[in-house]
């Protein structure tokens, strides 16, 4: 059971393109990259993994961004996107599994949850995040969204010091405020990196979220099955940074 939303339209560059799963095979694309990058490169044991997919109980509920090569068609980039309705449709949201969210549902207006975000290994110092990213305003422009989040991922580091060096500067530059921070369900297990520890840098898909001015919704959830921590980004679509507000200058009722 999928969403009824049209598909918003296709953003290009000189190499890529990106665009909105139209079907089965499309979605199985988006599978099999997620499959190459979380089952073969970091390890994780998945759900369809013998079939070279990996695949779970909202990829039906979701609509899928695709980033391809332009001459080719290679899936080389992937994002989920799951609405507030369909979300109730399942049931939850898919950070949900690792976040107390009450404080994000209580938000008025409408939500969409990203999730699943990869991109190619040979892709992630290139273009490839900022055309899934236009692809993904074109459809937050397009239905009118208020808030949209998602889990981006932290590498754990020894002892998870690693994870908690990065929220040092998280908290620093995007932390958000209290009336709207969410409870982790596994907590890191270091917490001891002094408060003026700041030298970790951002992860691709954290630094474009804090770009945005998408904000960290506290402390981040440790994902042993990943290997690696999940911190929840918000962005309110009242704080875009005007940097990028080009890309939603059509919502209703902004400019």
């Amino acid at each position: 059971m999928g969403s009824s939303a049209p598909a918003s339209p296709v953003k290009e560059s000189n190499r890529l393109f990106v665009e909105l799963a139209g079907g089965a095979d499309d979605v199985r694309e988006a599978q099999a990259l997620r499959y190459r990058i979380f089952g073969e490169e970091w390890g994780v044991t998945l759900k369809g993994g013998e079939a070279g997919l990996d695949v779970d109980e909202f990829d039906p509920y979701c609509r899928h961004l695709l980033v391809r090569e332009s001459e080719t068609g290679r899936v080389v980039g992937c994002a989920r996107l799951l609405t507030d309705r369909n979300a109730a449709r399942v049931g939850r949201f898919y950070s949900e599994d690792e976040f107390d969210l009450r404080a994000i549902r209580a938000l008025p207006g409408r939500m969409l949850e990203v999730g699943r975000t990869c991109i190619a290994a040979e892709y992630r110092q290139g273009a490839a995040i900022a055309v899934l990213w236009s692809g993904l305003a074109s459809f937050v422009n397009l239905h009118g969204y208020d808030y949209l989040f998602g889990c981006a991922s932290l590498p754990l580091g020894d002892g998870d010091m690693q994870a908690a060096a990065i929220m040092n500067r998280l908290r620093h530059q995007a932390m958000a405020p209290p009336e709207i921070r969410v409870t982790p369900r596994v907590p890191l297990r270091a917490f001891e990196v002094p408060n003026d520890v700041l030298d970790a840098p951002l992860p691709t898909l954290v630094k474009a979220y804090v770009r945005l001015g998408a904000k960290a919704c506290g402390e981040p959830c440790r994902d042993a099955d990943f290997g690696v921590a999940d911190v929840l980004m918000l962005l309110d679509m009242d704080d875009l940074k005007p940097a990028y507000s080009r890309h939603f200058m059509e919502r209703t009722g902004r400019s």
